[in-house]
Order: C-alpha cells, then structure tokens, then sequence
C-alpha cells in the first residue's frame, strides 16, 4: 500500500470542499486496515468513510485512512428473518437497494441516505420513523490501538438521537470494519405513517405498499427536497432537529401555533429544524458560494466554490439566528473537521 503525500480531497468529501491530505492512503481489507494501524502508530489518524457528513473546514495535517472495504454475505437466516453483514466501505444506499432487490425489509425507510455502511452506527442515522438501532443486531469495530477486533452488540452501542458510543466515550478509538442488520424475508412491517410517504404512494395509487414500493418513495421524496452532491455539494441534513421540554414548548406554541412537531414523551417535544431555519429566512439564500437550499432548509450547499470556512459561518449564523427567535439551541450535525 502505497501511502499518498498532499493527497486532494474535495472528490471525496460530499461537499466538494477543495482540501488536501498531509498523507493518505486507501485500505481495501481488514487485514490491510491492521497492518496501515501497526505501521502507522504514533502518527495523527483521520479516518475516512463516505465523506457524507463531514465538512473540511482546513487541510488535514494526518495521515487519512480511506475505508474502501467492500463486501455483502448472509450469516444467519430462517424462514422470516436473515441476518446480513456488510463491509464498511459499502455504500449506503447501494445497500438499502440490494436487501429490497434480495426481498429483505426493515431498512427501505433509509433509501438514498448518503455515505457508507461503516459510519451508520456512528451517527445512528434515520429518516422517515427508522434508525439503524432498529435493525441493527451488532457492529464490529477495529481497536486503533491494538489492532484488535471488538464485536459491539445493539446494547452496546449506546444509541440514542444521532448519537452512540462511538460518538462519545469511544471516540476516536475504533474503525468500524463491517456492520450487521437483522431483516424481515416475510410478514413486513411497512411503515407509511411518516412524512409524505402516504402521499407519494397514493399519487402512485399503491394501496398495499411493498418494502420495494416504500423504498422507491422515499427516494423520490429525497430527490424532490434534496441537492445530488454530485450536482450540488451538500452533506444532507446540517442540523439535528431539536429537542426541547414540553414546558418550553407550550410558551412557543402560543406565539407560533402552526408549528410542526412530535410529541416524543410527556416531557420532549421534537420540533423541524428546517421549519425553524425556515422561519428565520434562511430557506434559499446564498452568501457567495455557501448557501442554503432552496427546497430544504435544514441543507447547506456548496454552489462551487465555497471553503469550509465560509460554510461554517453560514452555519452559525442561522444558529444564532434561531435561538434570538426562538429559544432553541439547534446542533450541527455534521462533523466539523
């Protein structure tokens, strides 16, 4: 393996921010993973996946491991239910794609997210009412360090709102090397009831959806709200949605009583970052190259040639913004590099 000096990285970040590598070398297997690890210990590390939600706000002054390590095999099945690993380096939605391609459901709902297989118990992603903590049985994970391989079992990994173990005590100690779902081979459970799926299927007049049927709508949902970062550089969703007290809620909803939200307990209450940032005048405005997109507020966007930088300004400026508005502390949630 060849390691790379002053590598460029604006093809593999999403946003297309123009930045270099001190050093940076692409692992195709575990093995290699190990053996770059041993070599290597001691230096500053940056690990790359998909480079989907991630913004480069500088040159990466490390030696950058890019996680191409690719692979998809059933492990276990019976008749209603099959486990099925897949390698870090897989892409995402070419993922969600063969398990409903194969008849496997439980991960339609997170057609067309972007970036790798191995970042999803990271950020525990979702979208549409699904989380990867919903079907994800275990991950394993690669010990810098030590060069050892841990298997992290659901419980393990701590998942909570765009948030697990890896995200905190564990950061920065583990790559995760593969990733492995429990799926439905029969009796489905189709989830139609968030967002504007329901809508989509009728306009298709789909009554009875199938897990192939949902998944072709929420990607012609995200296409409709959502910039292709090949066309559009983007990292998706910028910010978290928010949750805040029921309390806190309550004082709001009098002043703003068309405000969206959902009620997630007697005590939280999830309000719409994108509303928010709507509200406050955000929605397709640009600042130069750094931008907000025009369809979905809650997504920056590189017009061309944006720097890190300026996009994370852009960022807290419309957070500043919606806490002298509203009261809300809205978070990033991408990582800033």
């Amino acid at each position: 393996m060849e390691i790379l000096k002053n590598y460029p990285l604006q093809h593999l970040n999403t946003f297309g921010i123009a930045a270099a590598a001190k050093e940076f070398v692409s692992v195709t297997s575990v093995a290699e993973l190990a053996e770059v690890l041993k070599e290597n210990a001691g230096k500053p590390l940056f690990i790359l996946g998909g480079g989907s939600n991630m913004l480069l706000t500088q040159d990466i002054n490390a030696l950058v491991i890019h996680i191409n390590i690719n692979g998809i095999e059933v492990v276990w099945q019976d008749e209603n239910t099959v486990h099925i690993k897949a390698m870090a380096g897989e892409n995402w939605h070419g993922f969600v794609q063969y398990c409903i391609s194969k008849g496997y459901g439980g991960i339609e709902n997170l057609s067309l997210i972007p970036g790798n297989v191995g970042t999803t118990p990271i950020q525990n992603i979702g979208a549409y009412g699904t989380e990867i903590k919903d079907t994800m049985v275990s991950c394993e994970g690669m010990n810098i360090a030590t060069q050892q391989l841990t298997t992290f079992t659901n419980e393990e990994c701590e998942f909570a709102y765009r948030e697990s173990v890896f995200k905190g005590r564990l950061k920065g100690m583990y790559v995760i090397t593969s990733v492995t779902f429990a799926l439905t081979r029969t009796h489905h459970k189709i989830n139609t009831s968030y967002g504007d799926i329901a809508a989509e299927l009728a306009k298709h007049s789909i009554n009875v959806p199938t897990i192939k049927d949902v998944g072709a709508a929420i990607t012609a949902i995200r296409q409709s709200k959502l910039p292709d970062p090949k066309e559009l550089g983007n990292s998706g969703s910028f910010f978290k949605n928010p949750i805040i007290s029921a309390e806190q809620f309550e004082k709001l909803y009098v002043k703003h009583p068309q405000m969206p939200h959902y009620i997630l307990n007697e005590f939280e209450v999830k309000v719409p970052a994108g509303w928010l940032i709507e509200q406050c005048g955000f929605k397709g405005s640009r600042y130069g190259d750094a931008g907000v997109h025009a369809r979905q507020a809650l997504v920056l966007v590189n017009y061309g040639n944006a720097t890190g930088a300026e996009l994370l300004a852009l960022s807290k400026k419309i957070q500043d913004t919606v806490l002298d508005t509203f009261g809300i502390a809205i978070e990033a949630e991408v990582n800033v590099v």
